[in-house]
């Protein structure tokens, strides 16, 4: 339990902070694997995808390395097939 007034309201911005995040990740995942799984994968969905890991790291909630090295692996798949 917070002590402070405004360690309550962090704690109360943190939980919305989490949710918001969470939800983004997951949807992240979701596109990467709908990406990986198909047999000749559409640009238009490769697109939307490497936009929304450029979003995620532009906003914190994945790291810019990460966001980077995303991207990297999903070029290579896509010049192997």
């Amino acid at each position: 339990m917070a002590n402070t007034k405004s360690a309550a309201k962090r704690a109360r911005q943190n939980v919305r902070r989490t949710l918001r995040n969470r939800s983004a990740i997951t949807r992240l995942r979701g596109m990467q694997k709908r990406a990986r799984s198909a047999a000749k994968p559409d640009p238009n969905d490769l697109r939307a995808l490497i936009s929304a890991i450029d979003k995620a790291a532009k906003r914190g909630i994945i790291h810019r390395n990460a966001a980077q090295r995303r991207k990297s692996r999903l070029n290579r798949m896509l010049a192997g097939a």
